[in-house]
Formats: structure tokens, C-alpha cells, sequence
């Protein structure tokens, strides 16, 4: 109860704060579905369009290798401009790359240039980083018990980025003949153009003094066992998503098989990448992260064996698909490790370390996947992605012997 001249009673003030919650994870799901478009566009044509402008067929996957090098590259930038000016202000940063790199490769494809092209995947890169802080964007300001739900709500965003993005190339790559893919990417900017106007809403907290100062050191940090095993596992599980997602579509395509079968088999991929983010929060909630992370291995371990075992579209398909499904237990339970690993005021640093070397590495496997394809085929893809998965799960359980470390205060 209130009264006039006291100001709003503290459960009038709680509900308020409730409601701000959701309504920035909303707009962080829903700008999530738009700016999941992008990185989507650039894994189905990416290695498409360098296999028909590079001037060698071992350089086709480049563009993709490139767009993870800006993943890696901008991660920390961003992380600072996130620390110093507030989250808002690096979203709006990240989706004005997301624009340009929209403008740029339509621009490339029309004058046929590789290294233009490529230069525009570098920002693609950029904007694909800015817009995996969503997930810890939600949590900012949340109960400890609701930061697992919010930040795989805010992940399942990607569903509808997994049926917008593979939708848009079928639908406009032909659309400015004779330009393979023009249109495609001026849809694309157009997309991340609404995906800005929807983050003008969100209302998160502005940043502290104390994140300001940044808190304990990152290598003290870095070197908690925990964080060490949580991003081991974000590692592996992103980087053999990746490996193994871009050579997919032209695995297929030197198969025989279409450009539709790759799309629509990278729309599965994407889709089963982020619809169990609707039941990933709780899952983490009931059986703690590390058990979700290992069941993401062992489906990613599956999706190799599965690819192994044939080269028609169904084994593609569904090897994509448990490929996802493996990411989002793993990346997502991974995730989750790392908000147990900091204090408030350090969250940008180091969920922005995190991130840097996730992507760092997985710019490496995009680099060798295209290689390896070309030089040793599809089965030799799968078969390396073995050995990233006995690294991390033997890191769960060096973890799991461990006494538990004190909590992290929130």
C-alpha cells in the first residue's frame, strides 16, 4: 500500500522492475530473430559466392573464415565500448556494421570482387558479435535463480532467425540477374537496419563505477577452474558448429546435391540450434550446467557419425541437425558456467574474454575446414572434429573431481 506524497511502495517498484525485465528480453529475443538473419545469409553463401570469385577453389570458404576473424577481432572492442558507454550503445554500433555489410557484399558481387567481398564478411563478423552479448545483455539486473531462462529465452531468438535467414536467399538470391545473391544482402541490411530500431527500446542498467574500474584482475580470473572448463567447452562446442557448418553447403553442392538442399538443410541446422533455448534455462536450472554441456558433446559426436555414414541429403540434414542441437546445449550450459565465474562489475570483461576466445578459435577451424575439404574431403572434416571433443570432455571432468569453489557474490 501507498500513499500520496511517499512515492511508489516496494511492490509497485518490484513489479515495475519485473516488467522492464521482460520487456528488454523481448526486444533482445525479437532483435536476436532479425540479426541471427545475417550470420545465417553468410553461411549459406559465403563459400557459394568465394567458390565462384576466389582465384583459387581452396580460398572458397575465406569469406566465412574472414567473417569469424571479425567475430574475434571486435568482440573486446565491443566489450569495451559496452563497459565504458552502456550495452545500448554497443548494439546500435553493432548493427550499423550489420547495414554495411549488407551495402558492401551486394556490392562485390555486382563487380565481382573477392577481396571486397571478403572485407565485407569482416563486418558481418562484427555485427554476429555484438549480437551473441544479447544472451548476457538479458541477464543484466536479473535474479541469479531467472539468469539461466532469460539468457536462453533471449537465444531461442534464433529460431526465427533459422527460418528468416535461409527463407531470404531462397527467396531473393535470383531476384537482380545476372548478380547471384545482390539482392539477398540488400534484404539483409535492410534487416539489421529494423533489428536497430527494436534495440532502441532496450533499458538496461547504465554502467557502475565499479565496472567502470573493472574488478579483479583477468588473469586472476582466467585462471579459476571453472572458467577455464567453461570456456574450453564454448570453444569446442562453437568452433566444431562452425567447422563443420561451413563446409556443409558446399559439401552438398560437390555432391551433387542443390543449392535449395543446402539452404533448407542449413534452415534445419540453425532452427534445432536455437528452439531448445526454450527449455534450456530450466534444464541448466534442475541438472546444473556441466550435465547440460556434456549431452551438447556427445549430440555433436553423433552428428559426426551421422555424417560419416553417408553422403545423400538425409544424412546432411540430419547430421545438421544434430549438430544444433548439440551447439545449444553446449554453448548455452557453457554460457551459464561463465556468469558463475564473475563479479558484477567485471561481467563485460569478462564474458567479452570469453567471447574473444571462443571466436578466436573458431576462426581457426573455419580456416582449416575449407582446406580440408578441398584437399581430403568431407569424411576427414568429421573424423578431426573428434579429437576437440575428448579435449573438452576430458576438461568437464578434471572440473567435476574438484572440490567446489566458493561462490561467486553477486
Amino acid at each position: 500500500m501507498s500513499y500520496a506524497g511517499t512515492g511508489p511502495s516496494l511492490a509497485e517498484e518490484a513489479a515495475d522492475a519485473l516488467a522492464q525485465e521482460r520487456g528488454n528480453v523481448i526486444r533482445l529475443t525479437v532483435a536476436q530473430a532479425l540479426a541471427g538473419a545475417n550470420a545465417v545469409v553468410v553461411y549459406a553463401t559465403g563459400a557459394i559466392i568465394g567458390n565462384m570469385l576466389a582465384p583459387s577453389p581452396a580460398l572458397a570458404t575465406l569469406p566465412i573464415s574472414v567473417f569469424v576473424i571479425g567475430m574475434a577481432a571486435c568482440t573486446l572492442p565491443a566489450g569495451r565500448i559496452a563497459q565504458r558507454h552502456g550495452r545500448r550503445t554497443a548494439f546500435l554500433a553493432g548493427t550499423g556494421c550489420g547495414v554495411l555489410v549488407g551495402l558492401l557484399s551486394a556490392l562485390a558481387v555486382i563487380l565481382g570482387s573477392f577481396w571486397l567481398f571478403c572485407c565485407a564478411t569482416f563486418f558481418g563478423g562484427a555485427y554476429a558479435a555484438v549480437v551473441l552479448s544479447f544472451r548476457f545483455a538479458a541477464t543484466d539486473g536479473v535474479a541469479p535463480e531467472r539468469r539461466p531462462r532469460a539468457l536462453s529465452f533471449v537465444m531461442a531468438g534464433g529460431v526465427f532467425a533459422g527460418v528468416l535467414g535461409p527463407q531470404l536467399v531462397t527467396y531473393t538470391m535470383n531476384l537482380w540477374p545476372p548478380f547471384l545473391f545482390a539482392a539477398t544482402y540488400l534484404a539483409q541490411a535492410a534487416v539489421a537496419a529494423l533489428s536497430a530500431l527494436v534495440l532502441m527500446g532496450v533499458r538496461l542498467p547504465p554502467p557502475t563505477a565499479g565496472e567502470v574500474a573493472g574488478g579483479r584482475p583477468l588473469g586472476v580470473i582466467a585462471r579459476q577452474p571453472r572458467f577455464v572448463t567453461a570456456v574450453v567447452c564454448g570453444v569446442v562446442s562453437y568452433l566444431l558448429m562452425n567447422f563443420i557448418m561451413t563446409a556443409a553447403p558446399l559439401a552438398m553442392r560437390l555432391c551433387g546435391l542443390t543449392q535449395e538442399d543446402a539452404n533448407l538443410g542449413l534452415q534445419w541446422h540453425v532452427i534445432a540450434m536455437y528452439a531448445p533455448s526454450f527449455f534450456t534455462g530450466p534444464l541448466i536450472s534442475r541438472f546444473g550446467a556441466p550435465r547440460v554441456v556434456a549431452a551438447g558433446l556427445a549430440l555433436t559426436a553423433v552428428a559426426a557419425a551421422v555424417g560419416l555414414a553417408g553422403i545423400d541429403v538425409a544424412h546432411f540434414w540430419l547430421s545438421l541437425i544434430l549438430l544444433g542441437l548439440g551447439w545449444n546445449f553446449g554453448f548455452i550450459g557453457a554460457s551459464a558456467l561463465v556468469l558463475e565465474c564473475h563479479r558484477p562489475e567485471e561481467k563485460t570483461r569478462v564474458q567479452s574474454l570469453n567471447d574473444f576466445v571462443v571466436f578466436g578459435t573458431m576462426a581457426i577451424g573455419s580456416l582449416s575446414s575449407g582446406g580440408l575439404l578441398t584437399l581430403y574431403g568431407w569424411d576427414m572434416v568429421l573424423w578431426v572434429s573428434f579429437l576437440p571433443l575428448a579435449v573438452a570432455v576430458g576438461a568437464l571432468l578434471t572440473t567435476a573431481m574438484q572440490k567446489p569453489a566458493a561462490p561467486v557474490l553477486r
